[in-house]
């Protein structure tokens, strides 16, 4: 597999993944998504992320990960 594809992979399914996890270990909605972004600029920091699309889809896929922890929260309560 190419590097670049797996990079896009990890940029689509990860970042939601991770405010999901977040979200459900620390009952917050919000510290979820703020740990989630914290990694993620980190991760630019460091310079793993140089593509400008890499960066827009990790955006996105935050969003979306919002969204469904957002729905999942209210599930619970």
């Amino acid at each position: 597999m190419s590097l670049l594809l797996v990079k896009v992979l990890l940029a689509v399914f990860l970042p939601a993944l991770l405010v999901v996890l977040f979200t459900r270990v620390t009952y917050s909605l919000y510290v979820g998504t703020g740990l989630t972004i914290a990694l993620f600029i980190g991760s630019m920091i460091k310079g793993y992320t140089e593509e400008w699309y890499i960066i827009l889809i990790d955006v996105i896929s935050i969003g979306i990960g919002f969204i469904y922890a957002r729905q999942m929260v209210k599930k619970f309560r």
